[in-house]
């Protein structure tokens, strides 16, 4: 009972201190998870219309994705050094797998017979792909995305280890000087704006999904 009590003191005497965290927490995963849509989205389509580039693409977004991220952030803190931009290209290279893999699913999925409809009535094939193909997939790219910001909320915690800023600062800070109350401000409150925002993009997918 103690703990909750010291908890919610703690919130209520940091509320400020702790929305600034969670500003910089929110704007490391938005440049982090843009970064890897324009990126990630060509890939896919890359990989959907040429299967021989599919392989090699997915096989390394997987790559990345199974390396700890405590590993690669120190690599990519050795070429970068310490700080937000290490931070954020750790983000998009974590968040490009569920970019990638849901945007080729998106395209493949479509139904061949309405391709074929678009190419008979005149369509080039960057226009089937901005006006049909795209629009179709659409759903299962919001899909990718909501795995890929959830994946970059969690990882973005361990953000302050390089430097970096975030929830994970007062995490951090309540493990270096022993002080359970730090540790579960930021981890709730990176775990409750997780679900926040699944919660969010989910309302927006079963909109899109049927409109």
């Amino acid at each position: 009972m103690d703990i909750i009590l010291q908890f919610f003191g703690y919130i209520s005497e940091n509320w400020f201190h702790l929305i600034t965290l969670t500003f910089v927490h929110i704007l490391m995963v938005i440049i982090g998870l843009g970064l890897s849509l324009l990126i990630g989205v060509p890939l896919g389509i890359l990989s959907a219309k040429n299967e021989k580039f599919a392989a090699p693409i997915l096989a390394l977004a997987n790559i990345i994705q199974v390396f700890p991220a405590l590993a690669l952030l120190a690599i990519l803190m050795v070429f970068l050094g310490l700080g937000f931009k290490t931070v954020i290209v750790a983000l998009l290279l974590y968040s490009l797998l569920p970019i990638i893999r849901n945007t080729y699913i998106g395209l493949k999925e479509v139904d061949e017979t309405i391709s074929q409809a678009g190419i008979g009535v005149g369509m080039t094939p960057f226009q089937l792909l901005l006006k049909v193909q795209l629009p179709l997939s659409v759903p299962f790219l919001l899909a990718g995305v909501r795995v890929a910001t959830i994946v970059a909320i969690s990882l973005a915690t361990i953000a302050p280890f390089i430097g970096g800023g975030g929830l994970g600062e007062d995490i951090l800070s309540g493990i270096n000087t022993h002080q359970p109350v730090k540790m579960y401000s930021g981890g709730i409150l990176a775990a409750l704006l997780a679900i926040f925002i699944d919660l969010i993009l989910g309302k927006v997918q079963e909109r899109v999904e049927y409109k």
